[in-house]
């Protein structure tokens, strides 16, 4: 299953580092459970969008997704890729990026004809082969014709594709230099936050999350003494108070870190698949690792 996580700290830039596959397996291992990209997304200091990613498979080199990396941003996104869509190349690797912003999903949305007619012609958004990227250009164009407002644009996509097409699941992670939204839909995959005092549980504290199955590790002095919002696919440490969305659930966390949610899609999707009902490679991509 592909990881999700991201992360801000509004208004302030923190320095972090982040690890993706921090686990340490042998080859044999490795052949059978290496994802199929990492990437990491975040922001210069004037709202430059900046992504960092490598289509890894098993037979490639781990020495870009093991590496850590220092940035500093607001807001982050990071994704571990099983590809249930798309060949393993740069252009279907997550994050994306439309309109300044950056986007990484976790599921499976078929029925892509039917969406590639609904674009029209914001298909040419999409330079690559996945329901997630094609699921971003919708978003992209609905935002637009809302005035920009992302909340809107998110809502109307969303709702959309669960009414029209083949769903599975719909989690997503959607970041902008000072701004996070994240969407949970609907109960397939769990998608937890966690909103972080400065210090952390006990206070005093810097932040190192790792998930428990060991694809990513974030680790950042500056929020000792500074708050910040979490989202993840796992909870990634013992702090009690995670929260995992409800389904339908929409997140967004504003420039001054206030956090609003909503339940924007309280039914399930009209034409929900199982995982009988997906290609084995789909299949396998969305079973938990």
């Amino acid at each position: 299953m592909c990881r999700l996580f991201g992360l801000s700290s509004a208004p302030l830039r923190t320095h972090a580092t982040f690890w993706l596959l921090d686990a340490p397996d042998s080859l044999s291992r490795q052949s059978h459970r290496d994802p199929d990209g990492t990437g990491l997304g975040y922001f210069a200091a004037d709202g430059v969008p900046h992504v960092d990613k490598a289509p890894l498979a098993a037979y490639r080199d781990r020495a870009f997704a093991e590496e850590a990396r220092e940035v500093e941003s607001t807001t982050f996104v990071a994704h571990v890729r099983f590809a249930s869509t798309g060949s393993l190349d740069m252009r279907n690797t997550h994050p994306f990026e439309q309109d300044g912003r950056l986007f990484a999903h976790n599921g499976v949305i078929e029925g892509l004809g039917e969406l590639d007619d609904h674009l029209g012609e914001d298909r040419s958004l999409v330079r690559g082969d996945t329901d997630s990227e094609r699921l971003f250009a919708l978003i992209t164009r609905e935002t637009r014709r809302h005035g920009g407002d992302v909340t809107a644009g998110i809502r109307q996509a969303a709702g959309w594709i669960a009414a029209n097409l083949p769903v599975y699941a719909l989690n997503l992670i959607l970041i902008t230099p000072r701004e996070l939204w994240a969407l949970r839909y609907p109960d397939t995959h769990d998608l937890y936050v966690l909103e972080r005092p400065a210090g952390g549980q006990h206070g005093g504290r810097h932040l190192d999350h790792s998930g428990s199955h060991g694809r990513m590790r974030v680790h950042s002095a500056h929020l000792a003494d500074h708050p910040a919002v979490v989202v993840a696919s796992e909870r990634m440490d013992d702090n009690p108070h995670w929260r995992r969305m409800e389904p339908g659930e929409l997140l967004h966390v504003e420039a001054d870190l206030h956090v609003s949610h909503e339940v924007v899609l309280p039914d399930p999707p009209a034409h929900r698949l199982t995982l009988d009902d997906l290609q084995p490679d789909a299949a396998t991509s969305q079973k938990a690792t």
